[in-house]
């Protein structure tokens, strides 16, 4: 892979595998972050105009990351959207407006304003981990939450993961930012092995032609429990809670579909449960 070559789009650096422009962006005002580290071939910024701030994920760029070609990235990007519109909801990352924009295409979010949980950003991911039980708990309730609205509105979580959660630390709020291939059912498994992190992952996800449901959510979000009070290992040894919580976690990441529980809200029960008695 060639070298990338580094763009300056308001004075801030974004690594690109071939010249592009960004005059665009000018409409959202001025560029105050780049995030152009992303496989999915997007380049997404944060930009203030007049005191507001917005999140702007754009496709069509030549990135130095991205895996497939810059058509692919527009399809995947246009076809995320009506996702975010369907799944409006407190804790998601709202849409504004998205549309062809600069030779690709755009769609702009309200900035949430929060770090990444995610065990990729060492720094922010260290401060999460060390806020007390109590609040990492409510951010989980929160995740919940979520995950339960997204079955409802019959879609299944694929490549939900850590990296998907953002937490303000200042206003102590949850916001989901990234939910481009969740999937609508009835859905199966048409790729094999499906975008994610594999600690995060059902087994359903690596299989061509598995049914994904919300059977396949359970298994996401007791993932998530390991990931916020397991340190992603899933050995007794590591738990941070009460027995209780830890089997009904295992059971949600049962190899087995049949072994786990049949819903989002199931599974919050017997968490709920183990709050109460724990």
């Amino acid at each position: 892979m060639a070298e990338p070559i580094i763009t300056e789009i308001d004075g801030l650096p974004c690594r690109l595998a071939a010249p592009w422009d960004f005059s665009f962006l000018r409409q959202y005002g001025r560029v105050f972050q780049v995030f152009d580290d992303q496989d999915s071939g997007n380049l997404c910024f944060g930009t203030e105009k007049e005191g507001t701030r917005f999140f702007v994920k754009f496709a069509g760029a030549p990135t130095a990351r991205g895996t497939g070609s810059p058509a692919q990235a527009i399809e995947r990007l246009r076809a995320a959207v009506p996702i975010y519109r369907n799944l409006a909801h407190p804790n998601l990352i709202q849409l504004l407006e998205a549309h062809e924009a600069g030779k690709g295409y755009a769609a702009v979010f309200r900035w949430a304003e929060g770090d990444c949980m995610g065990r990729m950003y060492p720094e922010p991911h260290a401060r999460f981990m060390a806020l007390p039980l109590e609040t990492r708990m409510a951010v989980y309730r929160d995740v919940l939450d979520f995950l339960a609205y997204v079955n409802r509105q019959g879609y299944v979580a694929v490549d939900f993961y850590d990296g998907s959660i953002l937490y303000d630390f200042k206003r102590q709020t949850t916001t989901i930012c990234d939910i481009d291939f969740f999937r609508k059912q009835p859905a199966t498994n048409d790729m094999g092995r499906l975008w994610g992190s594999s600690l995060f992952m059902s087994p359903e996800e690596y299989q061509l032609g598995a049914v994904l449901d919300q059977v396949t959510n359970v298994y996401t979000a007791g993932a998530v429990a390991f990931a916020l009070f397991g340190g992603y290992r899933r050995g007794r040894e590591n738990w941070q809670l009460d027995s209780r919580r830890f089997a009904a976690v295992s059971r949600a990441v049962d190899e087995d579909r049949s072994r786990r529980h049949s819903s989002i809200e199931e599974l919050s029960a017997e968490w709920n449960l183990g709050i109460l008695e724990g």
